[in-house]
């Protein structure tokens, strides 16, 4: 009776050890084998990208060497200087102006502005319109509208922003062209 005993605490004692220690680990190999399989793609992807240098370089040397090359000090001077001609060839009254924060990236800087206008809808959609047409480097951000009291003309606030070049086209980039 007392082996049997011994037996079946042993037998317990295995079965207890195997719920704690063994049981909690079957699904480690099924993980295992994602993770692998999860690194052999992104190994893929990275071979692939890798493969793929040439091609960026030139997208890179493309963006340096795009666009126009404006110093930093006139940047907000031109800036302006095309907002305000632009306004006066399409009829638009610009009532207010304020100067945003300037973000520089690797390749081009941003210079926002602020403007309150007043003209008619065809003034306002023939002075956007020409804003952004061709090779401008002067794009829309955000736009309010609303109707001038009389509700004959509408007032507007508009953020533009000019993109220029962060930095002079070297001698390379210019005879490339």
């Amino acid at each position: 009776m007392e082996r049997r005993l011994a037996v079946g605490v042993l037998v317990v004692l295995i079965l207890a050890l195997n719920w704690i220690f063994i049981w909690p680990h079957f699904s480690d190999l099924g993980n295992v084998k994602s993770r692998i399989a999860g690194a052999r793609r992104k190994i893929t992807l990275y071979e692939r990208t890798i493969g793929e240098t040439g091609k960026y370089e030139t997208l890179v040397k493309k963006y340096r060497s795009g666009g126009e090359y404006v110093p930093a000090g006139d940047q907000a001077i031109n800036f302006m200087r095309t907002v305000y001609s632009q306004a006066a060839s399409s009829g638009v009254t610009i009532s207010s102006a304020s100067h945003g924060l300037t973000q520089t990236g690797p390749f081009f800087t941003e210079q926002p502005e602020g403007i309150q206008v007043v003209a008619t809808d065809a003034q306002l959609v023939d002075f956007l319109y020409k804003l952004g047409e061709g090779a401008s480097s002067v794009r829309v951000r955000d736009l309010s509208l609303w109707p001038d009291p009389p509700h004959q003309r509408l007032e507007a606030s508009i953020e533009l922003v000019a993109t220029y070049q962060s930095q002079a086209p070297s001698k390379l980039n210019q005879t490339a062209k």
